[in-house]
C-alpha cells in the first residue's frame, strides 16, 4: 500500500492509495482497477505494475489507465458527498452507481476541462 496524496471533496477528506493486487482482497475478488470506500473516506487504485494483465502497457499508457482510474473514484465519491448515492434509486440500483455514466465523466473530463478553459468560462 502506498499513500499517493489526498483530496478535498465537497470539505470532505479523502485519503488517495495505491495498492497492489496481492494485498488487496476487494480488488483481487472484483477485479478492479480502483474504488472508493464512503465509509473509510479512501479512494484506491490499483498498482498496475504488480498486475501482470498489465505487462503489456508500457509505463505512459499505465499512468494515463491510472489517471483515468481515479478520477472514475473521485467522480463517484463527489456524488456521494453531494446526496446522492442512497437516494437515486433505480430498479437495477442507484444512477449514481452507473459505471458506463462515471466512465464518460472519468474519460471526457479533461476535454470538457480544456474546452472551457478556451472559451475562459471555468
Amino acid at each position: 500500500m502506498e499513500n499517493i496524496g489526498s483530496i478535498n471533496i465537497l470539505g470532505t477528506s479523502y485519503v488517495i492509495e495505491k495498492h497492489a493486487k496481492s494485498e488487496d482482497d476487494y480488488l483481487k475478488n472484483h477485479n478492479l482497477l480502483g474504488y472508493y470506500n464512503d465509509f473509510g473516506r479512501k479512494i484506491i487504485v490499483k498498482d498496475l505494475s504488480d498486475d501482470e494483465a498489465f505487462e503489456y502497457l508500457n509505463e505512459e499508457e499505465k499512468e494515463s489507465l491510472m489517471k483515468e482510474t481515479l478520477r472514475h473514484e473521485i467522480i463517484h465519491a463527489f456524488l456521494n458527498e453531494s446526496g446522492l448515492r442512497y437516494d437515486a434509486k433505480e430498479s437495477f440500483g442507484p444512477w449514481t452507481q452507473n459505471e458506463e455514466m462515471i466512465d464518460w465523466f472519468a474519460i471526457q473530463a479533461p476535454k470538457i476541462f480544456k474546452a472551457f478553459g478556451d472559451v475562459g468560462c471555468l
